[in-house]
């Protein structure tokens, strides 16, 4: 009895028994979609208005082109210039005599620069939900679409996370046109191509590929648009979702594609045979293939003089080391190997540690743990406080801790010195691989010791070389070894002497430069001129 008035409740307040839901009177019209533009202007205005119903924000004009052409001019407010379309095509065709309206190629002259012919209700909604109007007339089963998109964009700026002393300051910004033209700017050949997609059921988000054509590999150009092509998920909404749809190994913590805001790194890949992913609506773009050692490559190694840019890429590799073994190198000679510490530092440290109620591992994951989360907190506040709190926070906590006796002072210095060090990785994905691992380094080494490292470090560098990102290997040029591209690894060596870009996936134009581009005298440059 109680099922049965519920029932009959749910009949008389939803009115479900007779008739069909919404979302399924919805589903079954969407289906005409797919459909080619009818003849009958009020049919397509009904198709329209019916996939687009309960959007307010979706205006449909009714005009008379010349005083007798029905005629309807479809847009979403907000994301189209409402401005142009009242100058430059209401007010034209409202104003059309009656007599120059023979044919449909009156559109076509309106004064708007992109202009485009559709012919399927699909076609009609893209272009609407890209802010370009469409206008329909009676009589004709095509519609004209007009690039009039407008809407609010981010002026350009030097990305926060990608700062340089010496170097260009502009960079993305959420406007897929934007970062284009950024690309175009800075790469004014017209080899630079293009192709783009669509990807996402509902946010239809708009990917762009671009490439320098003569320098990419075609291989690698299928590869992406294969693995672009098979994306089928609700919506993209930043660049990242990309990302975990094309990587290679994704349990692996170590990324395989570079990101990047700045408009001159990623200018800088694709002269190198690279690709470039943009994604609307965010300003990171993607770049594929890469290295391990692009990780630790910034843009400013480039602008400053080599020998600087050599002597800063040693102390980024040093302070890998550091972020990445210093907590587990103290683990494990506090707790396994005592006799390695000199006589005078270790009764200074045992002083210190002599009140400490926990083993140095469990001292080193609560400090570690604290300073992630401190880390943590300072991005996720505004940013007017969050430097202050973390620093602060840091400071407060670890004094209090060792002051309570729950740390020692050398367990605070040492991981102070480990996210000093770790702030020093140029790329953020690659600083949060580096984070994770320490922790199960940490356990292997207050477990075994010095042992538990180096297993951890073979572990580390089997996995590195079985990585491949995009066919290429990922600790390449240096296993498998190739002496000609070395010298932008380790070093960084003079523009003069980068004479050959580095071979990816294939074996197209390799050479970067001409001969004879080293400053005074250049014998040796004269030389293999001459061989040549």
């Amino acid at each position: 009895m109680i099922l049965d008035w519920k029932k009959r409740m749910r009949k008389v307040l939803f009115k479900t028994s007779d008739k069909k839901l919404p979302l399924e009177q919805t589903d079954e019209k969407a289906l005409t979609a797919q459909d080619n533009l009818s003849n009958s202007l009020q049919e397509n205005i009904s198709a329209l208005k019916s996939i687009y119903s309960k959007c307010p924000d979706v205006i449909f004009r009714t005009f008379l082109i010349g005083n007798s052409q029905k005629a309807v001019l479809i847009y979403i407010e907000g994301l189209s210039n409402i401005e142009e379309m009242d100058k430059n095509v209401l007010s034209a065709l409202i104003n059309l005599e009656s007599e120059n309206w023979l044919d449909y190629s009156v559109l076509e002259n309106l004064p708007v620069s992109n202009i485009k012919q559709v012919n399927k209700i699909q076609d009609v909604i893209n272009q609407i939900s890209t802010g370009n109007p469409v206008v329909l007339i009676d009589q004709h089963s095509q519609g004209v679409t007009l690039g009039l998109a407008k809407w609010e964009k981010r002026s350009i700026e030097e990305p926060s996370a990608e700062s340089v002393v010496r170097g260009p300051r502009d960079g993305f910004t959420e406007t897929l046109s934007v970062n284009i033209s950024l690309l175009r700017r800075k790469l004014k050949s017209p080899d630079l191509k293009m192709f783009s997609m669509n990807i996402g059921r509902y946010s239809q988000t708009q990917v762009v590929v671009m490439y320098i054509d003569g320098l990419v590999d075609q291989t690698l150009l299928e590869e992406i648009n294969n693995r672009l092509s098979r994306i089928d998920v609700d919506g993209i909404l930043e660049s990242g979702y990309i990302e975990e749809f094309i990587e290679d190994y994704p349990f692996s913590p170590f990324p395989q594609v570079l990101n990047t805001e700045r408009p001159d790194v990623s200018s800088a890949n694709l002269l190198e045979g690279r690709v470039v992913i943009l994604v609307d609506g965010t300003p990171f773009t993607i770049i594929a293939p890469i290295t391990f050692y692009s990780l630790f490559q910034a843009a400013e190694d480039y602008y400053q003089r080599f020998l600087m840019g050599t002597l800063v890429r040693w102390l980024r590799y040093a302070f890998l080391l550091i972020a990445l073994l210093l907590p587990s190198t103290y683990v494990a000679i506090l707790t396994f190997h005592q006799e390695m510490v000199p006589t005078t530092l270790l009764i200074s440290v045992a002083k210190s540690r002599e009140e400490i109620p926990f083993p140095a591992l469990i001292e080193a994951l609560i400090m570690e743990v604290t300073f992630e989360a401190l880390r943590e907190a300072g991005l996720r506040l505004p940013k007017q406080i969050g430097s202050a709190v973390s620093i602060v926070g840091a400071l407060v906590i670890g004094q209090a801790a060792v002051s309570a006796g729950l740390v020692s002072a050398p367990m605070v210095m040492v991981v102070a010195i480990t996210g000093i060090a770790s702030f020093s990785i140029p790329r953020y994905n690659a600083a949060i691989a580096i984070r994770m691992l320490r922790f199960p380094i940490m356990f292997m080494a207050g477990t075994i010791g010095l042992l538990g490292i180096m297993l951890s470090l073979i572990t580390i560098i089997i996995h590195l070389s079985t990585i491949r990102s995009f066919g290429v290997p990922y600790l390449g040029p240096m296993a498998p070894m190739k002496g000609n591209e070395m010298k932008d690894v380790l070093i960084r060596a003079p523009w003069w002497s980068l004479k050959k870009r580095p071979r990816l996936t294939g074996s197209g134009n390799t050479n970067r430069q001409s001969y004879g581009q080293k400053p005074g005298p250049a014998q040796e440059d004269e030389q293999e001129m001459n061989k040549t």
